[in-house]
């Protein structure tokens, strides 16, 4: 793959991280599929404030029950503020330039990381599909609340993923779901954007009654395939294409998060989010107003 051009503005990212197993691997992921850019690594530190061993070791010191809440709460910034230095590290490591924040916030979860990635004026947003509980924010489920939310592309990656996917990271194309709508196009402009290096891919999927055909784009493969199941439900559309990206051993999967009008406008959206329960990639979701 040829070199990102050093005289391109760096992408800004926003990575939400809670030191799990699976937040660790989006950093990762993302440092693989995107070598150049400026990150924020962020930590949503939402009660209970402190990691159940942390909290013991504090109930043990607290004089009285002001005492206590006091020291959970210096204590648990202090953690959260360490774990989120490590996460930067991380980044650093994979040849990021990253920075740590720690936001406090008593749910919303979703909305907090789509009011950052406003406040950072963010290309893009990354989360690992699975998190932890406890003092960790839940990234499993944060990540379907930021999909919907997000003002901008969301990078959602699995874990854990195979060394055939971890390799496809490596050098795999970029494979764009389409059906032709502007949302679909909005989401091939945004691939070519994130990843002007990557060979890309238009994959359509054919259905009854539906000419899904992709426009020839320059520099764009375009593939149709027949749906694998039953024509017209989203999960079946989501599992076509997320079998022909295993097929072609795509790096990332890219959807708009909305597709033609009425129902069919619902029908993608469905697909969108049905992807990133089938899908053993990395899948990019571009907003209806992304562009």
């Amino acid at each position: 793959m040829t070199a990102p051009d050093s005289g391109a503005r760096r992408l800004r990212v926003l990575v939400g991280y809670d030191g799990s197993p699976s937040s660790v691997n989006a950093i990762e992921a993302a440092a693989t599929l995107l070598p150049s850019v400026t990150a924020t690594i962020l930590h949503l530190w939402e009660p209970p404030f402190t990691s159940p061993e942390l909290r013991h070791r504090v109930f043990d010191r607290a004089a009285n029950p002001e005492a206590l809440g006091r020291l959970i709460e210096s204590e648990g910034r202090a953690e959260a503020e360490r774990l989120t230095g490590n996460g930067a590290k991380l980044a650093r490591a994979g040849g990021w330039e990253a920075e740590p924040l720690v936001k406090r916030t008593f749910g919303g979860d979703g909305y907090q990381f789509a009011r950052t990635a406003e406040e950072l004026d963010a290309d893009l947003v990354v989360v690992g599909s699975r998190g932890l509980g406890g003092m960790r924010a839940s990234i499993g489920s944060v990540s379907e609340l930021v999909v919907p939310a997000s003002p901008v592309p969301v990078l959602v990656v699995p874990y854990p993923m195979t060394t055939l996917e971890w390799a496809a990271a490596e050098s795999g194309p970029v494979v764009v779901g389409t059906d032709g709508s502007p949302p679909a196009q909005r989401a091939l402009a945004a691939a070519t954007e994130l990843f002007p290096h990557r060979r890309r891919l238009l994959l359509a999927v054919e259905e009854p009654g539906v000419s899904p055909a992709p426009s020839a784009v320059e520099g764009t493969e375009s593939v149709t395939v027949p749906c694998t199941g039953r024509a017209g439900r989203p999960r079946a559309t989501a599992t076509t294409l997320a079998d022909e990206a295993t097929r072609r051993r795509a790096a990332v999967l890219v959807v708009g998060s909305r597709g033609r009008g009425g129902a069919r406008e619902a029908l993608v959206g469905h697909v969108a989010r049905a992807l990133l329960h089938c899908a053993h990639r990395p899948v990019l979701v571009v907003p209806s107003r992304a562009g």
